[in-house]
């Protein structure tokens, strides 16, 4: 399983033609406490870099962008309900979407995990 960062602090964690979205551990340590998240509906069509979902914490709203062009398959119900599932577990069960992957080609503009920890260094 590959995984891709974006200079805005999402993950795209990708089986086959398909990736599952959130925000980095680092994100949600710059964010603090979360305490809403708006996610996409399933169906909706994204191109790189659109608003995708909406996270509030106690600091500050912030915008999370499709790291790649595609159709959202699946939303993580339990951020809901629990939202501070993003604190507790980002790369994990705080993931916030999964998409089809529309031009995997875009996955080239994307970083890799050590560039990844460079450019938050």
């Amino acid at each position: 399983m590959t995984t891709k960062f974006t200079k805005d602090h999402e993950y795209i964690r990708l089986e086959g033609n398909t990736g599952t979205v959130g925000i980095t551990s680092y994100a949600q340590e710059q964010l603090g406490d979360i305490v809403f998240v708006e996610l996409p509906a399933v169906g909706h069509k994204f191109k790189q870099g659109d608003e995708a979902a909406v996270v509030e914490s106690v600091k500050a709203a912030s915008e999370i962008y499709a790291p790649v062009s595609g159709t959202v398959l699946a939303v993580n119900e339990a951020l809901n309900g629990d939202p501070g599932l993003i604190n507790q577990d980002p790369d994990g069960g705080g993931w916030m979407f999964t998409i089809r992957l529309d031009a995997p080609e875009e996955l080239e503009a994307l970083m890799d995990a050590a560039a990844y920890a460079q450019h938050t260094a």
